[in-house]
């Protein structure tokens, strides 16, 4: 890989550089390559039009039009000739070339009534047009006109060009400077700001520059300056949590276990009691960790949706019967609102994994008549699958944050539950993935509800 890299002010100087030779080779073709085409193409016009008007009036316009137009002619009237001569110098059909001869005589003898010939007069190296017109079987025009040489005029122009080359070569490299100066002092603010986010400077830089994409920079640098803030906020808040959590439950299976170690053996309900513990504790930790692995591979897009077609009815009774001992013991009731079948389309495991989460989190924070309602309603391409509680809800500031990493709400907490706060952000990234509509409704001491819609299967 080459690591060597042009400076703006080089790459400018050559940008600048390149579009200025462009035009100076332009210029050049222009004025000095086509000029020569281009008037010989004009002189050729102007000679048939002439032509063409002394035809039209039979001559009566002759000696006007030669004269008006600074040319020659020869008019041969049978065996007469009439010459008229309006140039300076001698007509070249006054010539006694032999070349102009045969010019003129190709023009009576042939057998068009038009004949154009360019030809270069040899007494004076100019070049000529010959145009030689007939009028009928005894009357003929020849005239001519010179291709005035704008060697003189090309001449002009290549020493005119040979100072605008340099001017220009001289400005380009002014303006080289100058652009490059313009673009690189906040080019380089820009990247001193982001050396300084690199070492945790997340401040905002409110500077303008006037400069459409480097202002578009500086807007896409800021946002980049709050996510990374955010994210490294929210890394402080994981290891912090992740730590407690991992720590609490460790601290505990160590406690018990060495209880365990020394309880005498003849005591095994205490014994059981803490060999109990020790496997709740466990099973926290595994949650917890289970819980990290699944959110971290979400959140950087390592597992992919398996869609199939299933029924989300039975799915969502098989996850509500894991429940039936706190039904039984602690007399929950979980309600199941549903029609007899809902044929789905969708990641089975990523959405079961949605609705025990929303599901458990309804149990933990439902009011004092202990009741969790399950809705299922058919829309007309989807589901509305709603799971509600009956506790004291959310206040109106903290809805955005239900979603964060490690968010609870510890004052409305109900039950003494295994819980990681990592549940409802699995939800939002699996729903998310699935590209499905989700959202929460809460009012204060009625209750919270959660809700998202689901696909209908496709082959419905």
């Amino acid at each position: 890989m080459n690591t060597k890299s042009n400076s703006i002010r080089k790459k400018t100087f050559i940008y600048l550089l390149s579009y200025s030779a462009i035009i100076l080779l332009l210029l050049w073709l222009f004025q000095i390559v086509f000029l020569k085409i281009f008037f010989e193409r004009y002189q050729y016009n102007k000679i048939i039009e002439v032509a063409s008007k002394i035809s039209e009036n039979n001559l009566e316009n002759l000696e006007e039009e030669i004269y008006n137009n600074d040319m020659c002619a020869e008019v041969y009237y049978g065996d007469k000739i009439y010459g008229y001569n309006t140039q300076n110098k001698d007509c070249i059909l006054n010539s006694n070339n032999t070349k102009i001869i045969n010019a003129k005589n190709k023009i009576i003898t042939g057998t068009s009534k038009k004949s154009l010939i360019k030809i270069i007069d040899p007494r004076y190296d100019s070049k000529s047009i010959i145009y030689g017109l007939k009028l009928n079987d005894n009357i003929y025009i020849i005239l001519n006109t010179k291709l005035e040489d704008v060697n003189s005029t090309t001449n002009v122009l290549s020493g005119q060009l040979i100072y605008i080359t340099f001017i220009v070569i001289i400005l380009s490299g002014i303006m080289s400077i100058l652009v490059s100066d313009m673009l690189n002092k906040p080019i380089l603010k820009i990247t001193s700001k982001a050396k300084e986010m690199a070492k945790g400077n997340y401040e905002p830089d409110e500077e303008v520059y006037n400069i459409k994409e480097l202002d578009e920079l500086t807007t896409t640098l800021n946002y980049a300056k709050s996510e990374i803030k955010n994210t490294d906020e929210l890394r402080k808040d994981l290891m912090a949590n992740v730590s407690h959590d991992l720590k609490t439950p460790l601290t505990m299976i160590k406690a018990y276990a060495e209880m365990a170690r020394d309880i005498n053996y003849n005591d095994k309900d205490k014994r059981n009691e803490n060999l109990s513990i020790i496997i709740q504790e466990a099973d926290r930790l595994n949650i917890l960790v289970n819980d990290i692995l699944n959110l971290s591979k979400l959140e950087n897009n390592k597992e992919e949706l398996t869609l199939e077609d299933y029924e989300l009815v039975e799915e969502v009774k098989s996850i509500l019967n894991r429940y039936q001992i706190i039904k039984e013991t602690e007399n929950y009731k979980l309600i199941l609102n549903a029609p007899e079948i809902a044929v789905v389309h969708a990641d089975k495991n990523k959405i079961n994994q949605v609705l025990y989460n929303l599901i458990n989190n309804a149990i933990n924070y439902t009011g004092e008549d202990l009741t969790v309602k399950i809705n299922i309603t058919e829309n007309r391409n989807n589901y509305l699958v709603e799971v509600i509680d009956s506790g004291k809800g959310i206040d109106r500031k903290d809805i955005k944050q239900i979603w964060t990493k490690y968010y609870k709400d510890e004052k409305n907490h109900k039950r003494n539950v295994v819980g990681t706060g990592l549940g409802l952000s699995i939800v939002q990234n699996i729903l998310v993935k699935h590209n499905f509509k989700y959202g929460v409704e809460s009012t204060k001491n009625k209750g919270t509800k959660f809700y998202f819609y689901i696909s209908k299967s496709k082959k419905l």
